[in-house]
């Protein structure tokens, strides 16, 4: 999570960019002269992060079933048939982890006494994580 969460920074960043120069684009330079700089917030900035954060997810589980921080860690989402997940899937995974995370980590804690080591939101979306064979040294 460490990783996804620095390649998440960066998304971020890009985002409000482009929400900070679109807010100037409208307004005008009577925006920043106001309170001297060109302020990014509320609902404007709030939705696209979150809609750039489900996208980051869901394109990476959906199109190869792991982020570039899980590649790093050779582990990979899967459905419990061992296929891609789906959108769906992958949607139900997110809003499951912010449950998970929520209560204090209980959610990722439950990976620990699962008898299949799956996390809440694993099970709620039918999903599991797996760890891929190293390769072969040659």
């Amino acid at each position: 999570m460490f990783y996804d969460t620095l390649l998440l920074f960066a998304v971020a960043w890009a985002v409000t960019a482009v929400e900070v120069g679109l807010r100037v684009w409208r307004e005008g330079e009577s925006a920043i002269r106001a309170t001297g700089r060109a302020a990014a917030g509320g609902l404007g900035l709030q939705l696209p992060l979150a809609l750039a954060t489900l996208l980051f997810f869901g394109w990476f589980w959906t199109r190869w079933g792991q982020t570039l921080g899980m590649q790093a860690w050779r582990l990979r989402v899967e459905t419990l048939a061992g296929g891609r997940i789906s959108w769906g899937q992958a949607l139900l995974r997110m809003a499951g982890a912010c449950v998970s995370f929520a209560c204090l980590g209980a959610g990722y804690l439950a990976i620990l006494f699962d008898p299949a080591a799956r996390a809440w939101h694993d099970r709620w979306s039918g999903t599991r994580v797996v760890i891929e064979p190293r390769a072969p040294r040659g």
